[in-house]
């Protein structure tokens, strides 16, 4: 076959993207049926369809009815109230690769298909680069550092090492998405976590392995796994972070329990500590007082899990000019073919704007990705920020755990 033979003479690109978009790109497809990526005509028909396929947009929100009923009683005046319109700004994310191969690797081999290898590859690379773009985002988004901003990232946080445990259990994420959403919880469908917090949570039968056939039908099982029916997608890549010890509140019965006495005791217990040489973190600690018990933490690694609900990003590949292309060089290295790959995606959260406030080029990179002050809830856009209405946090199903390995 023409086309085996990985050469830019006969490279056909139209070809070439079919077999990628064939193979099964696992992590993201799974990602998708998930449902926490859903896909947006007005981003799709702003960014990339027939308007100017600018780099950077704001999208209309519609704003919910609110304001409350008034009584019904042949003598009350009924009022009227109007919605409010909310802006979300929304970036093109652009990345491109090239990969070369040498005409010696085809001689020596025998003629090897390169072609399909790097199909097989070419998928699974972009893979991994569209979990990093989420992944920043996410880290973006609970950098953010607005007042509204703040309340939903601490609303949106459920941080288990501020217990004694430290660890996930059988109820963390329900207490998580619980505390993120309330009666909104059932939107969630994805989480994102370390493997070690993922070998934790299989270690417990609290998580399983999905499966995976092939053409063959030989069946093999994916580094993806599901937890209370959630989809768990694992990557080392997940925020990690070494800690200092510190104190937290216990019960007088807990292993390593000290009791805590007022600073003026002259003589403390081996197993009492003056409140004063209680290292606080968090609010809860601060209010640590006499008749409190306290355990110590010693410095521990702390791991950051991110869930996702349905529709919690809006996606879509708005494609490029030329997704692939080959380049042949004959003198180099006796001779050798470069594949150019390209791809323009949006990665948008719902009910949080891209405000683009430190971008140096047309497309973000992921470490202004992580910026939080590119991020901005959505609001209604008045000058005074006390005259802006913010979308309701609650309707926003994106949530974060901080948890001791």
């Amino acid at each position: 076959m023409p086309n085996d033979k990985f050469d830019s003479k006969s490279f056909n690109p139209q070809a070439f993207k079919y077999m990628v978009d064939r193979i099964p790109n696992l992590h993201m497809h799974e990602i998708k049926k998930s449902k926490a990526l859903a896909g947006n005509p007005d981003i799709r028909e702003t960014l990339g369809g027939s308007q100017s396929g600018t780099g950077y947009a704001r999208i209309a929100m519609r704003g919910l009815l609110d304001g409350e009923a008034v009584n019904y009683d042949g003598q009350t005046d009924i009022t009227a109230t109007s919605t409010k319109t909310f802006e979300q700004g929304v970036v093109a994310i652009g990345r491109a690769k090239a990969w070369t191969e040498k005409d010696f690797s085809y001689d020596i081999t025998g003629g090897v298909d390169f072609m399909q290898n790097i199909a097989e590859q070419v998928g699974e690379y972009w893979d991994g680069v569209d979990q990093d773009t989420i992944l920043a985002i996410l880290e973006g988004i609970f950098s953010m550092t607005g007042k509204k901003e703040k309340e939903f990232v601490a609303a949106h946080t459920y941080d288990v090492t501020e217990k004694v445990e430290g660890e996930m259990s059988a109820t963390t994420l329900n207490s998580a998405v619980n505390k993120a959403c309330g009666a909104n919880k059932k939107k969630f469908s994805l989480v994102f976590l370390h493997s070690d917090v993922a070998t934790n949570l299989e270690n417990l039968n609290l998580v399983a392995h999905l499966k995976y056939t092939d053409p063959q039908g030989v069946q093999r099982e994916l580094d993806l796994y599901t937890w209370n029916g959630k989809l768990v997608v694992v990557d080392d890549d997940m925020p990690v972070a070494v800690k200092e010890g510190f104190y937290v509140k216990a019960k007088a019965t807990d292993a390593g329990a000290l009791e805590v006495v007022a600073d003026e005791t002259e003589s403390p217990t081996p197993k009492q500590i003056k409140a004063a040489s209680v290292s606080p973190r968090g609010e809860s600690y601060k209010k640590a007082a006499a008749g409190d018990y306290v355990v110590f933490i010693e410095a521990f690694t702390e791991y950051t899990t991110y869930v996702l609900g349905n529709g919690s990003i809006s996606y879509e590949d708005l494609g490029v000019k030329v997704p692939y292309e080959m380049n042949r060089n004959p003198s180099k290295n006796g001779g050798e073919d470069t594949l150019y790959s390209r791809q323009r995606k949006v990665f948008a959260p719902f009910g949080i704007s891209y405000e683009k406030k430190q971008q140096a080029t047309l497309s973000p990179t992921d470490k202004e990705l992580k910026k939080g002050e590119n991020w901005a809830l959505v609001h209604s856009g008045e000058l005074l920020e006390t005259e802006r209405s913010y979308i309701d946090h609650k309707a926003i199903p994106i949530a974060r755990i901080i948890s001791r390995g």
